[in-house]
Parts: C-alpha cells; structure tokens; sequence
C-alpha cells in the first residue's frame, strides 16, 4: 500500500508586518498595521521544530529571578565607543554589546561601506574596539564574493587585518562558525539574502527574513555581542521584506543619499539606546565615508559675500542647526504656464510660496519661470525655509543683492510669519559662521538671545521681510560694494 504523503499545511502572511492567517482575508487584520497589500500565501513552520536554546548569559537578563528595576545597574553595559564622530552622535554614544541594528538605505548609497569601514575601525583600534568586544570582526557578505569585497576593501585602503570573512547565506551555517570562531562584532549584508532550511520559501521571503532575524538577533542577546543587518529598500523608499523585521532590531538606520552629491546623511528611525533625533553627516570619497564634523562651514565654504538671489538658512537635522544655502532665479517665461522647478525643497510648497508673493507681497511671478536649488545636494524641508526661499525669489525678481544674512520662519497664506522650534540654537549658529544679520519672525524676539556682533531683524509679515532683507542700512551696503 502506497504511502500517502503528508501535506504541509500553509498559512497567509501579511508582507508588511508578518500576521499569521489560517485563511486568505484579503488584507491585513490587525489594526496595527493597516497595509493595502493582499496577504501572500507560505508554509507554516513545522510543528517539530527543535526547541531553542534556553537564553542563558543574555545581556541585562536577571537569571531567571524576579529584581526589582532599581537593583538593575546600566554600568553593566558598557558602550563601545567608535572612532566615527558622526556614527557615535546616531546611535547615542557608540554601540552597545548585544544589540542588533539594521541598516537600510537606497542601492549604492555606502551601506557596504560604511560597514566595512566600521569592522574596519574596531579590528584596527584595540583601545576603542576588539579589547573591550574580546574577539575579532566577522564579516558575512551573501551578495557579494570575498574577492569583490577585497577589491572594495584595498579601495579603501582597508589591509583586513583583524577581519574574518564568511560567503555564506545558509544561517543555520552562519551560526555555526558564529558559535566557533566567537566574534566580538558580526556584520550581515544582506538580511535578504539569508535563508533556512526550516522554511522552503525562498530568501527574501516573510518567513525567512523573520526566522533568520529572529535567531540572529536571539544569538546577539545571548552572547553579548553587537550585529550589524543591512537591509534592502523598495522602489517607494520602505525596507523590503516584512516589517516584524523592524521591530524586533534595537536600531534602525537609515543611509540617505543628496541628491546625487557626494553627502551622505544618516538618520535613526527607532533607537532603543539613545534618541531618533540626531542625524550624521558623511562625505563619500575615495577612500570611503569620512565624517564631516562641521557641515555648514563646509557647505558654505564657495559662498560668495554678497549674491543675487541667494541666502542662507539654518535647519534642523536632528539636534543639529545646519545652515544651508538657499538660491533662486526668475526669468520671464516664454510659455503659456511658467515653470516652476524644486530642486531640495517640496515642489507644492514651492508653488505655495510663489502664489504668496504674488498675491501678498506685490512680485508678478505669473509670467516667470522660478528656479528654486539647494546648493551642496542637501533638502530643506522643513517649514522654516520658507522665509528664505521667499527672499531668494524676491532678490532676483527685482535684481537686487542680498547681504551676508540668514533668515528663517513658516509662512502662512496670508503671508504672515510663524515661529519656528529651537529659534536660538539657528541664531547661534548663523552667528558662529559669522554672519552679523539674522532675519525672523517678530513673534520669536522675545524668547530668543542676541549672540555677539549679531543684529536680529524681526518681521510680521513676507512684505516685511523682503523690505528689511532688500534694503540694508547704508554702512553694511557700502562695505558690501567695497568688498
């Protein structure tokens, strides 16, 4: 008598947060996540899985024994100090032994790179990395061969000395070298590539992504030791695969690209050690990613005194104010409906911005072409550029230069000017690159200190703005044309 073979059961998940259904529902249920894609059908896990392994020696963990919070001590976590200004400042002080982050970011943008210089940097700086991690660098690339990450690495000037290097997209392989070579630091790139045996759907799938994060991360915990995931994105800018993925990391960091310039900006969306607020700046070169310490003197550093049609303005990248370089140009138009073109700033509020001039302060901007460009690649798009995209537009439209100042605040529809958050933090440092005149809204005076050398012009109103902007006291205009 044949043997009839036992059929594997299946279930529908969802691709965006990993919900389990016995039967197809057509979209997601849980009232959490909300997507709009239907739910695919996989395998079930198998009901024999082995049992895992009993988390002993996790990082934090009280031994199975009920503590009160207060006899808990953090100094028991040490963070891993980098040599990375700029990564230290987004992940809240350095890496801390245990923890899992994922790191996203568009094709090309430098997550290999920035990984590899990170490995890098602890093999190479015993006082900062290896001692304190007590074992070496594990390096797993499931995307590329290890010849390619060589030529990648000497590249970068990078020998690989304190480096282990592992081709392999099997975890259940992964663990094993993990368990016998016990490195201080593992990185793998990619999530998507990895898979198990114990799912047959193929890697990149929901179910692989979430089992082979999910022993991962249960490695990272139980031994104490810091894992870096790169992860793919999807052609709408989300991380591929499901977002269970998201939630069970301790980091989630996102590599941002300028606009096809050499600046690189790195942002965490969750931090379970630090703040989301802080963004790093990077500057892809030969030699890879270096920090950019100071970005607004660097981005300022081809700034010419005095321009037509240009003027700076503070944003805000996480608790960092940076200043960035606002131009614009006007030019009558030779087509029925004149252009408008946004190049680091959001083209509607570019197009809001033009019909508020138009209607509030006086400029015909109906039959102009208006040219908005952020120099350095970099995106203002927070509201308190607005001011300064306004008098850019209004210094071209009627030819006149504006002098070495910085201006920042939202601008309603009835051209009024709003307050901005951490007004103080912008004025400083305008000030610190010394720029002597600070244009803002009068509403923000009160709560904000006047540094040294610096003169705060308050305004109510666009037509306010554009008159104390475009007319400057005659001592800084004849000093503006001597130089």
């Amino acid at each position: 008598m044949a043997k009839v073979a036992e059929r594997r059961r299946t279930v529908y998940y969802c691709p965006e947060c990993g919900h389990e259904s016995a039967k197809w529902m057509g979209f997601c249920p849980s009232p959490h996540c909300r997507s709009t894609r239907p739910l695919t059908e996989g395998p079930a896990a198998p009901a024999d899985t082995p049992a895992q392994p009993r988390r002993t020696g996790w990082v934090g963990a009280t031994g199975g024994e009920t503590l009160e919070l207060s006899q808990l001590s953090a100094d028991s976590l040490p963070r891993i100090t980098l040599p990375s200004s700029e990564l230290n400042r987004v992940l809240g002080g350095g890496v801390v032994p245990g923890s899992v982050a994922l790191l996203t970011g568009e094709p090309g943008v430098g997550k290999s790179t920035l990984l590899l210089q990170l490995v890098h940097s602890l093999a190479s700086s015993p006082v900062l990395g290896m001692s304190r991690m007590a074992g070496p660098a594990l390096y797993v690339t499931g995307e590329e061969s290890p010849m390619q990450v060589k030529l990648r690495s000497e590249r970068m000037g990078i020998d690989g000395r304190g480096i282990l290097l592992l081709a392999e997209t099997d975890v259940d392989a992964i663990l094993e070298q993990l368990e016998e070579k016990q490195p201080g630091l593992v990185v793998i790139d990619s999530i998507q590539t990895l898979h198990t045996d114990s799912e047959s759907s193929g890697p990149g799938s929901v179910g692989q992504v979430r089992e082979c994060g999910l022993r991962l991360l249960r490695w990272a915990k139980t031994q104490g030791k810091p894992v870096f995931l790169s992860g793919h994105m999807t052609k709408d800018g989300a991380l591929a695969g499901p977002r269970v993925l998201e939630h069970m990391v301790d980091v989630v960091l996102h590599l941002e690209s300028q606009e096809s310039g050499s600046y690189r900006v790195l942002r965490a969306a969750k931090n379970r050690f630090g703040s989301t607020d802080e963004a790093g700046v990077f500057q892809m070169t030969e030699r890879g990613l270096d920090d950019v310490s100071d970005p607004s003197r660097a981005l300022l550093s081809q700034r010419a005194g005095a321009q037509i049609g240009s003027i700076v303005t503070p944003v805000l990248e996480g608790s960092r104010a940076l200043l960035l370089e606002v131009q614009a140009l006007t030019n009558f138009s030779q087509l029925p409906a004149p252009r408008r073109v946004a190049n680091g700033v959001d083209y509607n509020r570019l197009i809001m911005l033009a019909a508020v001039t138009t209607r509030r302060a006086g400029l015909e901007l109906a039959g102009q072409d208006v040219i908005v460009n952020v120099a350095g690649g970099f995106r203002a798009t927070e509201p308190a550029a607005d001011l300064a995209i306004i008098l850019a537009i209004a210094s071209c439209y009627r030819n006149a230069p504006l002098p070495p100042a910085a201006a920042f605040g939202e601008v309603g529809l009835s051209s009024e000017l709003r307050t901005v958050p951490q007004a103080q933090r912008r004025v400083n440092e305008a000030a610190r690159l010394g720029l002597t005149r600070c244009i803002l809204p009068a509403a923000a005076l009160p709560e904000v200190e006047t540094p040294s050398g610096m003169r705060l012009i308050g305004a109510e109103t666009v037509g306010h703005a554009i008159r104390a902007a475009l007319t400057p006291p005659a001592d800084e205009l004849e000093r503006m044309f001597a130089e």
